[in-house]
């Protein structure tokens, strides 16, 4: 039997009126251990997600300066990262990405360090990383700017998700550490196709396709999949988002995949993660609008073991019982197996994740949970 790692927590109580949560946050921080990390001048990647413009449940700005500070204090040079999104929306690009951070209040002053788009201008700016022991990838495709970084801090709003049961640690580094071509390889077994409506002809694709996979004829590009490597640059350069990527892979090999691109984001430097339960809402922030949380608010969860929290953040919420009002506590959404995710999304096994993260040697399912 594995050891048990330790996963420290803290409820969302200030009853006693000597701290505040976020000072609970730091003192969370310290027991943990991640004061003992040496972040001397080291730069430390701090990433997490800062929300669709519409979206309500994003963890707020106050949360990251709490922990940007807590780097710095200790000598760190942090910075607040996320890649760009595969769908079309408002964090496509860092331009947008940057507005949408800014209006969402992710700015220097709200946060006390910068906002870093790690995969750059047009989500193409990409390290390839080995995947060791990767069953489904072998080379993932991850933002520069985060394997540049020297110490890799995750910061995760915990709530559900439609493909993959929940949004948790894993999902947080791994498909959003990944560039938008990464993020396409997370979600397809395919390749890229064009959609003619929107295609202007304007031929961009194919001068950024290394493999001669792109033609435009008639004014109309179209890829051949015979020649195509997948790489995705040309999702990334089109200027009227005419490229398509496919979405046809399974939920339990997606979440393999996801645990196989976390792997490659934390192999090889110091690393440790922290996960807030708070306005647990059934889909994720990457929606330009939230739903009522499904549960109550459980607190705060912080681990070196990324499969551990997840496992511990999934546990606590399904130790609540569903809000009224909520979509878990909708008709049909209570399907009795004392699994919300699996009664909110009976499609998803969230399972997969964490149980291919344990064997590529992420961490283990088994913890300990020590209160404060």
């Amino acid at each position: 039997m594995s050891e048990k790692a330790p996963v420290y927590f803290t409820d969302s109580r200030t009853k006693d009126f000597k701290e505040n949560l976020q000072q609970k946050l730091t003192r969370l921080l310290k027991t943990a251990g991640m004061g003992d990390m040496d972040f001397q001048d080291k730069f430390t990647a701090i990433k997490m997600h800062f929300g669709e413009p519409g979206n309500l449940a994003y963890l707020r700005p106050n949360w990251a300066r709490t922990v940007a500070d807590f780097v710095r204090e200790r000598g760190g040079k942090p910075f607040l990262t996320d890649c760009n999104t595969l769908y079309i929306g408002g964090r496509k690009n860092a331009l947008d990405h940057l507005d949408s951070a800014y209006i969402n209040g992710f700015n220097p002053i709200a946060t006390g360090c910068q906002v870093l788009i790690a995969d750059g201008l047009k989500g193409t700016d990409e390290a390839l990383v080995p995947v060791a022991g990767g069953e489904y990838v072998k080379e993932a495709k991850i933002g520069q700017a985060i394997m540049d970084a020297d110490i890799f801090i995750s910061l995760t709003h915990f709530k559900g998700h439609e493909a993959t049961g929940f949004g948790g640690t894993l999902k947080n580094i791994g498909m959003g550490c990944g560039s938008r071509a990464g993020k396409m390889e997370q979600h397809s077994a395919g390749k890229p196709s064009v959609n003619t409506d929107k295609c202007i002809g304007c031929g961009t694709c194919t001068r950024w396709c290394a493999h001669d996979a792109v033609h435009v004829t008639d004014r109309k590009a179209a890829i051949d999949h015979a020649k195509c490597a997948g790489c995705g640059r040309c999702l990334g350069h089109c200027p009227t988002d005419a490229i398509e990527p496919a979405s046809d892979e399974s939920n339990d090999i997606l979440n393999c995949k996801i645990a196989e691109y976390t792997k490659a984001v934390l192999d090889g430097r110091p690393s440790f993660h922290i996960s807030l339960v708070c306005d647990v809402s059934p889909f994720c922030d990457c929606y330009n609008l939230n739903d009522a949380p499904v549960v109550p608010d459980v607190g705060m969860f912080a681990s070196f073991d990324p499969i551990a929290l997840d496992q511990a953040c999934a546990d606590a919420v399904m130790a609540q019982t569903p809000l009224s009002g909520s979509l878990l506590a909708d008709g049909g959404h209570t399907c009795g197996h004392h699994d919300h995710f699996h009664d909110l999304f009976p499609q998803t096994n969230w399972r997969s994740a964490l149980e291919h993260g344990e064997k590529l040697g992420l961490g283990t399912r088994s913890y300990e949970l020590i209160e404060i």
